[in-house]
């Protein structure tokens, strides 16, 4: 039989990440492929000793229903936690509990956006995020990152043809770069939304694992028209198989937003939602948070000195504060994905290639993203080596 399937998803193709994890379930692979967090940051102690109590003491909460909006106690506990750090506003905003961030993210595109209508975005970006905007059949627009974030004058003239419904950034830890945006440039981007009439999808997975530099205001923070949409989650705090994600946005966002959930998945995972609402009453979360950093700190830091001493200098790489990933970058012209290719089939070591997160898919890229978080120390110093001696074979020292 012949297949015809929607103009919503016919055009859409495997992420090329999971198509490279493929090789990573052989034992000899060195995965830098994987954004997964640190296994030894997973609090699972903590999450057991939480999990017994709650089927002990109360487990009709954990096996029945729930409300599509969250579980009432954990919307309660993040939006106090929100409000402490300036993101929620309760005068004009509401938060919904997700199926992790990418589930908000979706969710904003699918509430706001049209077939056809202009989404822009960092190029390059997120690709679990570009995928359900592809979804939709928005036109999906990147606009350039420099070191501190998107090129805000591209991004006007953007705005300038008219007709962009939404902006989506990453601000902390550019998945998949690593950058931050600057506070400057985060002003800016606000600035020009309320000009140009249009909304922002702030991503933020990785905010809370800041390891270096100093912390910068979120864009929600400066939200004082409800022009902005915010997406958070608990996979790089505590665990992402919880699956528990939220969004701060208008109310009337949120609003369809449940409505749209209801029809997706009817509520989140209860007991997860449970499990993050104990954890953050029960767990001093800076120190837990403290702990988190501290690994991501050494191992960022492990990486990057063994790439100053391995990697040939015509390679330029981004140096992270915070969040899971690097950004290498090879001279212009440089077939980058027979260098991700040769790197993973002959020398066992897997790399994700730049063109995974360009914005137009036939587009060329000459960067390729590394992860340090799930890696052994081990694993960091042997498979830097042999990426190393590959760019040294192309490039010369």
């Amino acid at each position: 039989m012949d297949y015809v399937f929607s103009d919503k998803v016919s055009g859409l193709q495997a992420s090329a990440i999971r198509e490279i994890l493929k090789y990573c379930v052989f034992p000899d692979i060195i995965s830098f492929a994987a954004g997964n967090p640190a296994p030894d940051a997973f609090p699972t102690e903590t999450i057991k000793k939480i999990s017994d109590k709650m089927l002990s003491e109360n487990p009709i909460l954990a096996l029945q229903y729930n409300i599509t909006e969250g579980y009432t106690a954990l919307r309660d506990t993040l939006k106090a936690d929100m409000q402490k750090k300036g993101i929620f506003n309760p005068e004009f905003d509401e938060l919904i509990i997700t199926s992790g961030a990418q589930q908000a993210n979706e969710l904003a595109a699918k509430v706001l956006c049209n077939e056809k209508d202009k989404l822009v975005c960092e190029s390059p970006s997120f690709i679990g995020s570009l995928n359900s905007f592809r979804s939709y059949n928005v036109n999906l627009i990147g606009v350039p990152l420099e070191n501190d974030g998107m090129d805000m004058d591209i991004l006007e003239s953007e705005l300038k043809k008219g007709g962009v419904k939404l902006i989506y950034v990453i601000p902390n830890f550019q998945n998949p770069t690593g950058l931050t945006m600057s506070l400057e440039k985060r002003k800016k981007l606000y600035e020009l939304a309320c000009k140009y009439n249009t909304m922002i999808l702030e991503d933020n997975p990785y905010g809370d694992i800041r390891f270096a530099g100093e912390n910068v205001d979120s864009i929600k923070s400066m939200d004082k028209e409800g022009r902005v949409i915010y997406s958070g989650t608990f996979s790089k705090t505590l665990a992402p198989g919880l699956r528990v994600g939220f969004s701060v946005a208008p109310k009337p966002v949120i609003q369809k937003m449940v409505v749209c959930k209801q029809v997706a998945d009817v509520h989140t995972n209860i007991w997860a939602q449970s499990v993050c609402d104990n954890f953050m009453k029960e767990v001093d979360m800076e120190e837990h948070l403290n702990g988190i950093r501290e690994i991501y700190r050494r191992k960022c830091n492990l990486m990057l000195s063994e790439m100053d001493k391995h990697f040939s200098k015509k390679v330029k790489y981004t140096r992270p504060e915070g969040g899971l990933f690097i950004w290498a970058t090879f001279p212009e012209e440089t077939d980058m994905p027979e260098f991700c290719r040769k790197a993973v089939a002959d020398y066992k070591v897997a790399v994700v290639p730049g063109t995974a997160f360009v914005i137009n898919e036939n587009d060329k890229s000459y960067s390729f993203r590394l992860n340090y978080s799930t890696p052994t120390d081990e694993q960091i110093v042997k498979g830097i080596e042999i990426l190393g001696k590959l760019t040294k074979e192309m490039f010369g020292e």
